[in-house]
Formats: structure tokens, C-alpha cells, sequence
């Protein structure tokens, strides 16, 4: 099993401050964490220091064999480590659907749920409900998750929701002609399109929960500039030899998701990435969305295409946390 790396503190200063790393996190004692795609890479950081601070973590995972072997090493080096595994195939909408019954049966709140797992540029191949798989992965299984545990996060006061997005949704579109590129597969510009659709949930989400005066949830985005994950996996070798370069590890490609999910001073909407003046690497800042990432119009309609794939209806599960008389919080 590979070693864990985790982008330590030190004094480094940014513009006159020192940058956000892992020393300014809180404590995360007594809080419950969710961070899908947990066993690996940018993902398996998250966990680790999520862990470290006190969160009791459940690592959502395709693979439950290495998920368990991940998080017994994290529980033998960590001593106080609270650290589950949980399945979660995301790729198939029963599965996240089996993963929901499962987590309210042991759980009946939740802090924070971290949207990160993903793929990309994989050879052509479907859901197990036919949707192209990086739309399927990277968005509609994770917008299923998000309106089926929306419920338990509205009870919990400071819940966050972050989004993993990418630099790739800086040239994405939404073909809504082609959604599932059954015309013409381009790789690359699929991954765009899930990516683009990341950053667009994760801003319509918190539009409609503002509209209900909702403090909690909020949800934010992040993205991990170029990190050196498995998540090059599909690329080719000349690719990533000349990206090498401009990466930076996965613990310091971590820290944008751990600002969003645990920097006090955030704001709902926000999107987080890396200071470096292309966003490539750096200590995480508050960035724009570039291009159609700023598109409400969009956002919409792909908020209103993803309920229909999906069949998971927000307002239903946003108002399942509310009182059906006045609108208030449950008690």
C-alpha cells in the first residue's frame, strides 16, 4: 500500500499573509464526513487529514476491498482515527440509491459531503442506465447522492456541500443534441462537459437554496489545478509526460476541497482553486468561473435535464427537511 502523502503546514506567505494550508484547518471533532472517491489519489488526502482533524469519515468507494485496506492504514497510523467504508458505485444509480439506505439507517446527520470522485478521458462505455460514463460518473451520480442526502444535511447546522470541478471547465459546453455522444465521442470534450456540469450544479444549488432562506447546506466548488492522481490513468504517455511539469502532488492538489469544506470564512457559491496565475498549482484562493461556468440560463437547464436522467427531484428532498406547515427547520 502506497504511502499517504499530506501537504504539511509552514510558514509560507502569500501576498503579505501566510497561505492557507492544512494548520489553518479547525477541528473536526464529532462531525461526520462523506468523501466519495476517498480511496485514491486527491481523494484518499481528503480522508486521511478529514480523519486527522477528528471527522468521522466514510470513504464512499467503488472498490470496498482497497477501500478497507486504505482506511486500516489510515486507523494504524492514526490512532483516534474514525475512518468507514461504505460502498458506492457511481456509475450506477441503484447502487447510489443502496448507498443512501444504507448511511440513514447508521446515520442521522451529516456535515459535510465532499463530491469528488471522478474519471476521465476513458474509451467510450455507458452507465449501467445508459449515460455516457463521465456524465454518468462525474455528474449525475453525484447529483443523485446530493439530492438524496439533502434531507440530512438541511438538519445539520454548518453543513457544507463541495463539489470536486475542473481547469477543464474553462472550454466546456453542453451538447444537449448529443449528451451522451452516441453521434461522436471526443473524449476530451466529454470530460469538459461533466466538468462544466460540476461547477454549474454546485452554483444552482446554492441559487435555490438561498431561495428557500436555507443557511445550511451550502455549497461550494473546487478544483485541483493539475495534480499528478490516477486519474491521468487513460491519458497517453506523451500527454502526460509534457503536463508533468506544470503538477503538483495530490496533497497539495487536496487543499482547494479541504479550504472549500472547512475554512470558516467561505461563502456559499464560491469556487476554489490554486493561486498560480494559471491556476495550475498554488495554495488555495477564491477563483472565478471562466466561460459558460457563469451561466445561469445553463445551469438551469441542466439542473432540469439532470433531474429527469436521474429521476431525483431536489425540491421533493429539499423540503423533506423543512415542516410542511411553516416552512421552518425541523426539530
Amino acid at each position: 500500500m502506497g504511502k499517504i502523502i499530506v501537504y504539511l503546514p509552514h510558514n509560507h506567505l502569500m501576498s503579505g499573509r501566510r497561505a492557507w494550508d492544512v494548520g489553518c484547518m479547525p477541528r473536526m471533532d464529532g462531525k461526520i464526513a462523506i468523501v466519495t472517491g476517498g480511496s485514491s489519489g486527491i481523494g484518499r488526502v481528503i480522508v486521511r487529514t478529514l480523519a486527522a482533524m477528528g471527522a468521522e469519515v466514510v470513504m464512499a468507494v467503488r472498490d470496498v476491498h482497497k477501500g478497507d485496506e486504505i482506511a486500516e492504514g489510515i486507523r494504524s497510523e492514526l490512532k483516534d482515527a474514525t475512518v468507514g467504508v461504505m460502498k458506492l458505485d457511481l456509475s450506477d444509480l441503484g447502487s447510489v440509491g443502496d448507498f443512501i439506505t444504507s448511511f440513514k439507517i447508521e446515520h442521522d446527520s451529516l456535515d459535510l459531503l465532499i463530491n469528488n470522485a471522478g474519471v476521465m478521458v476513458p474509451p467510450y462505455s455507458l452507465t449501467s442506465q445508459g449515460y455516457e460514463l463521465q456524465w454518468g460518473v462525474n455528474h449525475l451520480g453525484h447529483f443523485a447522492l446530493t439530492g438524496l442526502l439533502i434531507d440530512h444535511l438541511i438538519g445539520t447546522p454548518g453543513s457544507r456541500i463541495v463539489t470536486q470541478t475542473s481547469m477543464a471547465h474553462w472550454s466546456g459546453d453542453i451538447n444537449f443534441d448529443d449528451i451522451n455522444s452516441e453521434v461522436r465521442y471526443k473524449p476530451w470534450k466529454a470530460y469538459q462537459q461533466s466538468k462544466l456540469a460540476n461547477l454549474l450544479f454546485t452554483l444552482e444549488l446554492q441559487r435555490r437554496l438561498d431561495d428557500l432562506g436555507l443557511r445550511d447546506p451550502i455549497s461550494l466548488a473546487s478544483h485541483p489545478g493539475i495534480s499528478k492522481t490516477p486519474l491521468f490513468r487513460h491519458e497517453s504517455l506523451l500527454t502526460y509526460l509534457a503536463l508533468r511539469p506544470l503538477m503538483q502532488n495530490a496533497g497539495r492538489g487536496a487543499l482547494t476541497a479541504l479550504r472549500a469544506a472547512t475554512d470558516p470564512d467561505v461563502r456559499g457559491g464560491e469556487l476554489y482553486g490554486p493561486s498560480g496565475i494559471t491556476e495550475f498549482k498554488g495554495f488555495p484562493v477564491k477563483v472565478n468561473p471562466r466561460n459558460r461556468g457563469n451561466d445561469k440560463e445553463l445551469a438551469g437547464r441542466v439542473w432540469a435535464l439532470s433531474e429527469e436522467m436521474t429521476g431525483v427531484r431536489f425540491e421533493k428532498h429539499l423540503r423533506a427537511g423543512l415542516c410542511s406547515d411553516c416552512g421552518c427547520l425541523k426539530e
